[in-house]
Parts: structure tokens; C-alpha cells; sequence
């Protein structure tokens, strides 16, 4: 470790309380905490999960976005011995049940009004399942049925400090901390199981590489339901001393004031947040004097918006990588002092104490300069999918290595560059999209008979689906009602924003659609 030896998440929150005691924690509208003050706000929010029952290992669901109170409460979590569970805030009622179930959530902690959206009442409409014994609402109205944050937290004062110090002294470093859902090709999304001393040893390094530290002010723009915003966003403060300061909705205009208000020196995010502040009218009136350190990744960054990151928006360290929620959400990092190519044209090279190759088909290394699939081994690669020992093998060899199925090629200083996806895989506005899953959503339309999904290149979301149907006998579906239909069906990344009736798709000899000739279909300036 490069600062301390903590080796699970209730002694970094110690940790950290004791080292930046007064020092700003959090800022989120009037809430403005030092470390001191966000400790033991967790620490209520641990004792309030032990009194509602949750015991060591109990997954306990947070379906929230950038909020105080979603850090308060997944850092309660961990502290009261459970497993958090996050949930994409842009998934639907039905894909957020289906994780419910599957993780056996006990608890969960979501809102009623995030961009006019209320989870509760999205899942009560597919049923709330049975393992979930308690809704607890961090903001927004309450239903009968659901728990206030305020009541919940209050059962905090029943629970001795000496029941809550012993209860997250009996986690380990080798104990669950997250079951973090990433969907896969076959269209059901994956848990990747993710221990405390992976999570804590990767993200001490990731933040030491960047060269976080005390006194940063991070906007945290990556959603806490991602690796990015949750372990690279929280904790890598925690670690470091940083100020969280959440930003539940990505907008330039908000962003951007944000920037002078709060003093911002931390803007981590996908390229295309960096394209559209550079993009925008205004940039010029705005004081974006205090940034000093990007990280992005997800999509290429083009040497030239590098160069305007520095130049126009100031920072002075820009830094990409590259890694998978399988991953503990890293493998590779570019390093501080890297060429302005290296950072457009790469991901960066190994981080401390993993090993990355690029291997052919038989498993053997490819010569550098040469294609081949990425597979990652260390410490960092997770136990494996929850309740899924068949797709944990196909994942994990016996060797240990995992495969990303990412085809990409290493230089001679191990950066790596990625150049395609095995598995079809398209990043829309860094959200990984799987066209499987997304077929297999829109079979049931009854208008549609087949269809296949690609991506294609977008200029504001770097890649987004553009959808090939072959319609049912005797319907004649139009672009604007699929799309609408697909919206109220699936999470906003997923959704296809182009549509084409063919005839028939491109088939092999053993039936396979061929998707590189709909790529060409769908763009035919691609080589």
C-alpha cells in the first residue's frame, strides 16, 4: 500500500477520520462534513442496519444516484459487516428486480425523484421480491409501505458503539464487499464478486498513480453505482483525503459552474464530458482555473483534445486506462509524464502487481504489435460470478488468467491498445452496452421478427446502437414507436437511436449474423 496498511473498508473509513479529521469530507448542497463528521454518519448508518437485522454477509441494495446519502450508506454497509449490492440508476423496475432477487438484497436504499423517475414505484409496478424485507427511502416522498431516511437512521442510537466497532472488526480483507452486476452476451447480467483487500490495494494504487491527495476537491460526475464513481470516486478520497463532492446529473452547464463555486481540481470522466465542456458556447465566461487532474478512458481521446484539456481547461495531468468490473474496474494505467500519443493511443500498461498479456486463440502471447485478447491475472480479478460456476470458468482459466474478451495489441513498454471487442460489446457515453441483451429485449416486441444491433460511432457518446429489424409478417414498424417502445423497456444506454428495416440480415454458412457487414451497412465510410 502506498500510504497505509488497511486491508477492508471500515478500517480505511478509521483510517481516514484519524488522518484528515478536519478536513472537508463532503459537500452536497448544505451538508458540508470533515472526515470526522462523515465517519460517524456512517457509523450511524451501520448501527441502523444492524437494528433492521442485517448480519455479516447480507447483501443490503443501494438503487441511488450521486448523493451524500449513498456514500453515508454503502460505507454503512461494509461497516456493519454486509455485501452492498449497487444498482444502475438507469435501469428499469424489472432489471433492477431481477438483481434484487438474484443478490438476495435484504435491504434496499433507493429515491422516489431522480429526474422524475421513482424506483419505488417502478418496482412495485413488477413486484418487489420476496428477500427484500425493507425499502428505505434516502430522498423523496414515502409510501406507506417504505422507510424514511430519517426513521431509519435514527434506530442508529440503539445499537452500542462497542457491538458496531466489533462487528466491522470481524471483516476481513478476503470478505465480499460488493456484488457489482455487469451485463454479459447472453443478455443476464453477471455479479462480479469483489473482496475488500482487491478493492483496497487497487484503488490505493490507481489513486497514488494519478497522484490524488489531501485537499483535492473531486467532482464526482462517474455514477456511485460504477466502479469508476464508487471506487475510484469515494474511496479513492477516503484513501487520500480528498473532498467528495457528488454530481448527480452530468450537464455542461452544471458542471461548469460547479467548477468555480467548489474550487473543483478532480474532473475524472469519458472523454465525451471533456468533448462536450470544449464544445460548449460559453466555455469562456466560466473560471476553470482549479482543475489539475483528468482521468478518463472507455473510448479513444484524440491527441488533439488532449491538447485542449491542457490548454483551455488547465489541467495538468491527464491520465487513461483501462479495466472491467471482473477487474475490481482496473487493469492498465498511463503513468504521469506520458506522451500526449500515449494517452490518445493507448490504456496505459500494467498496474502494480497484476500481469496483462495479449494471447492468441491457443492462449499463447502474441508478438508485440500484434492482435490478440487481453487476459488480466493478479489480485484484482474477481472470486466470479454470484451463483454462476459455468460462466466463471469460461471467464477464468485454471491458470487464473481472466479473459476480457477485448482484442487488442501491447507496444514494446506494455501499453496496451484496444482495437475491438470479442464480444460485440459497444460504450455509449461510457456505459458498456451488450447488443445480446439488447436483442434479446426487443424480440418481444410483437412487430418484430429479428433483429441485430451494432455500434456505431457517435460524436457526443462515442458509440451508440444502431438496430437492424427484420419485421413480423404483415407489420410495418416505424423508427420513432420502436425507439419509444425501447425506452419504456430498457435502461436510456441501451436503447438503439437508429432503426432499419431489412428484409433479411446478413447470414455465414452455420447461420451466424454477420455483424461486420452490418457495421458497413450501418456506416460505409468504415474500412
Amino acid at each position: 500500500m502506498a500510504d497505509t496498511s488497511w486491508s477492508t473498508i471500515p478500517q480505511l473509513l478509521d483510517d481516514a477520520a484519524s488522518r484528515f479529521a478536519d478536513v472537508e469530507a463532503m459537500v452536497d448542497g448544505d451538508i458540508r462534513w470533515s472526515f470526522d463528521e462523515l465517519r460517524d454518519n456512517v457509523h450511524r448508518a451501520a448501527g441502523a442496519f444492524m437494528a433492521s437485522g442485517v448480519e455479516k454477509g447480507d447483501r443490503v441494495a443501494v438503487w441511488a444516484p450521486n448523493i451524500w446519502e449513498f456514500a453515508v450508506v454503502a460505507l454503512g454497509v461494509h461497516v456493519a459487516g454486509g455485501v452492498l449490492v449497487p444498482v444502475n440508476t438507469r435501469w428499469k423496475g424489472r432489471e433492477a428486480a431481477d438483481v434484487l432477487e438474484r443478490s438476495s438484497a435484504k435491504i434496499l436504499c433507493t429515491v422516489t425523484d431522480f429526474l422524475s423517475t421513482d424506483y419505488v414505484n417502478q418496482l412495485t409496478e413488477v413486484g418487489v421480491p420476496g428477500c427484500v424485507r425493507e425499502v428505505v427511502v434516502l430522498r423523496g416522498s414515502v409510501s406507506p409501505k417504505a422507510t424514511s431516511f430519517a426513521s431509519f437512521m435514527s434506530r442508529g442510537s440503539t445499537v452500542s458503539d462497542e457491538a458496531r466497532a466489533e462487528r466491522s472488526a470481524s471483516v476481513g480483507g478476503d470478505d465480499l464487499c460488493h456484488i457489482m452486476f455487469t451485463s454479459g452476451t447472453t443478455g443476464a447480467p453477471k455479479g462480479a464478486m469483489l473482496i475488500h483487500s482487491a478493492i483496497c490495494r487497487a484503488y490505493d494504487s490507481w489513486a497514488t498513480v494519478i497522484g490524488l491527495t489531501r485537499g483535492d476537491r473531486y467532482l464526482i460526475v462517474n455514477p456511485f453505482f460504477h466502479s469508476f464513481g464508487l471506487n475510484a470516486g469515494i474511496l479513492a478520497c477516503l484513501m487520500k483525503g480528498a473532498t467528495i463532492i457528488p454530481h448527480p446529473v452530468f450537464d455542461v452547464p452544471s458542471v461548469m459552474r460547479r467548477v468555480p463555486e467548489e474550487a473543483v481540481s478532480v474532473l475524472p470522466g469519458p472523454p465525451a464530458i471533456y468533448q462536450t465542456i470544449l464544445n460548449h458556447p460559453q466555455l469562456d465566461q466560466f473560471d476553470m482555473s482549479s482543475l489539475r487532474l483528468a482521468v478518463t478512458g472507455a473510448a479513444p481521446v484524440p491527441v488533439e483534445m488532449i491538447e485542449q484539456m491542457r490548454s483551455r481547461l488547465g489541467f495538468e495531468t491527464i491520465i487513461t486506462g483501462y479495466g472491467l468490473t471482473e477487474s475490481s474496474g482496473m487493469a492498465t494505467m498511463c503513468r504521469e509524464g506520458d506522451a500526449a500519443e500515449v494517452i490518445s493511443h493507448t490504456s496505459g500498461r500494467a498496474i502494480d502487481d497484476v500481469d496483462v498479456r495479449v494471447v492468441d486463440p491457443d492462449g499463447s502471447e502474441t508478438p508485440r504489435g500484434e492482435p490478440g485478447e487481453i487476459v488480466v491475472r493478479g489480485y484484482n480479478v474477481m472470486l466470479g460470478y454470484l451463483d454462476d460456476a459455468e460462466k466463471t470458468a469460461e471467464a477464468i482459466d485454471p491458470q487464473g488468467w481472466l479473459h476480457t474478451g477485448d482484442i487488442g495489441v501491447m507496444d514494446d513498454d506494455g501499453n496496451i491498445d484496444i482495437t475491438d471487442r470479442l464480444k460485440d460489446m459497444f460504450i455509449n457515453g461510457g456505459f458498456n452496452a451488450y447488443p445480446a441483451e439488447i436483442e434479446a429485449a426487443m424480440l418481444a416486441h410483437p412487430d418484430i421478427g429479428q433483429v441485430a444491433v451494432v455500434g456505431v460511432p457517435d460524436d457526443r457518446l462515442g458509440e451508440v446502437g444502431h438496430a437492424f429489424i427484420v419485421p413480423t409478417p404483415e407489420s410495418d414498424p416505424d423508427e420513432a414507436t420502436i425507439i419509444a417502445w425501447c425506452r419504456r423497456e430498457m435502461a436510456n444506454y441501451k436503447v438503439p437511436r437508429r432503426i432499419e428495416l431489412v428484409e433479411a440480415l446478413p447470414l455465414n454458412a452455420s447461420g451466424k449474423v454477420l455483424k461486420y457487414e452490418l457495421r458497413k451497412w450501418a456506416d460505409p465510410t468504415a474500412s
